[in-house]
């Protein structure tokens, strides 16, 4: 009854293969939904936001007037990936990263990708967050990027698209574990019944992660979360993470470093710290070699992590990989290190820095979806088919002055979801973020977050700009 008007509209539905017609890995969801009504389900939504708001799930809104703080926006219907999906995708993510890796380990090394003509040297060169202060400096066990959020999406024809890598310090996961505890308040029988994978050992498989890079010889390493403080966007992340682990969470001001090893203070003396979870960019990690205004970080952390005395996640300098330009290369990464095809495909990208994309980006502009090369949560970015003839000369100006801060991609209708909006439910756009751990070996959480452009025909779903979320069901089986 609840669905008996949703419509499809044409677009790539997840739930339904055409109005009335359920996906097979839906059918039982669909059933157990035939026996609420509106009411029931209301009351079910009413209970989850309560709970949320009770437990303070916020996230932050920068230059938000209305306020600073929001809950995040939860809806009830989850997003189910069949078994068989999932370990594509699975397999996908885990040859990216692996790829990205040895990416980052060879530009501050070797720069065999730059000599052999692979990539050009000047997209690597003058990325804002390459630091060449790092060349030739060895982190632990190689490994750069331990926690990755990839984003995908899906196109018209229902295939999976990477849409960007969020390498440096990617939020959201905490959502995800919190949205899957709500819904096993709301729906208590409902995931033995569909078969639902787990997402609860991500903590462990985290802190697993971290002490894996801890110096050598250290067989029970002191790990602590690093947070720029609670005016951080994801300040409720990072205590959450950090609660969930059993590790201490800090600000700068609660560490310090003497002779080149990093302390932690507290009520019974200084104990050394030997993994830190940085949630802080590299810019304001130690004002001794980055920014020197800077007052969340630890001066002489650099100086400890050159040393070997404590390890870093994610390792300094792997923003050069979260470079919206360097997403344009990574298929040519995956097939230079790996000597593979990519099996998740990128975006059709165009570099405005490259003269032929110039000219097709700027004769093509009220087409196409223009991203800055550096910012994330939807901010410097302008969807040509919504945007307005001002705003389109803007960024054109912005392209012209600065072609290098950009790339351009194709509209793509992503696929939709049902979603509960207004007393009804209608199709919006989804994407997916899992969170990929590489450590002793590769672990991805089944499931992610799933987040949804809550205004109609919105393809932005960053919960910065209005979004929600989703809970995402990853089965054993495949209906």
């Amino acid at each position: 009854m609840l669905f008996s008007k949703y419509a499809t509209e044409g677009f790539f539905d997840e739930m339904f293969v055409k109005s009335g017609q359920p996906r097979p890995h839906y059918r039982a969801l669909l059933e157990r939904f035939k026996e609420l009504n509106r009411r029931d389900f209301e009351r079910k939504q009413q209970e989850v936001d309560l709970s949320f708001l009770r437990m303070g799930i916020t996230f932050t809104v920068y230059g938000d007037e209305e306020g600073t703080e929001r809950i995040f926006p939860f809806d009830l219907i989850p997003r189910i990936i069949p078994n068989k999906e999932w370990e594509f995708l699975e397999k996908g993510l885990t040859q990216r990263i692996t790829a990205l890796n040895l990416f980052l380990k060879d530009i501050y090394h070797e720069q065999r990708i730059i000599k052999e003509g692979i990539i050009p040297a000047e997209y690597v060169l003058s990325a804002k967050h390459y630091r060449p202060e790092f060349m030739g400096c060895n982190v632990p066990r190689d490994i750069y990027i331990h926690i990755c959020g990839t984003d995908l999406i899906r196109d018209n024809d229902g295939r999976y698209l990477v849409l960007e890598d969020n390498g440096r310090c990617p939020s959201g996961v905490s959502y995800v574990l919190e949205n899957r505890q709500a819904m096993k308040r709301a729906f208590p029988h409902l995931f033995d019944r569909m078969g639902v994978r787990p997402v609860d050992t991500y903590a462990a498989d985290l802190l697993h992660t971290l002490r894996h890079i801890a110096p050598r010889g250290k067989d029970d390493p002191t790990v602590v979360v690093l947070t720029p403080g609670i005016y951080n966007s994801a300040y409720f992340e990072h205590c959450f993470l950090a609660r969930q682990m059993g590790v201490e969470i800090v600000e700068g001001r609660d560490l310090l470093v003497r002779d080149a090893k990093v302390y932690m203070r507290t009520t019974k003396g200084l104990e050394q710290v030997d993994v830190i979870y940085r949630r802080i960019d590299d810019d304001f990690l130690d004002p001794m070699v980055f920014r020197k205004d800077s007052a969340l970080g630890v001066p002489g952390l650099v100086s400890a992590y050159r040393a070997g005395n404590v390890s870093l996640a994610n390792s300094i300098g792997t923003g050069v990989a979260d470079d919206k330009v360097m997403y344009y290369f990574v298929p040519r990464m995956i097939k230079f290190y790996l000597g593979e095809e990519p099996l998740l495909p990128n975006v059709d990208t165009y570099l405005p820095n490259e003269k032929q994309d110039m000219k097709y980006v700027l004769e093509h502009l009220p087409e196409l979806v223009v991203k800055s090369a550096n910012e994330a949560g939807g901010y410097g970015m302008i969807i040509g088919p919504k945007a307005t003839k001002a705003e389109l000369k803007e960024f054109r100006d912005k392209i012209i002055k600065e072609p290098r801060n950009f790339v351009a991609q194709p509209t793509i209708s992503l696929s939709r979801h049902p979603t509960y909006t207004d007393g009804v439910f209608e199709g919006r756009h989804i994407d997916l973020r899992p969170y990929i751990l590489y450590g002793d070996k590769v672990r991805i959480m089944p499931g992610g977050l799933t987040r949804v452009a809550l205004r109609k025909g919105s393809l932005v779903v960053n919960s910065s700009q209005g979004g929600g979320s989703k809970d995402t069901w990853v089965l054993f089986g495949d209906e």
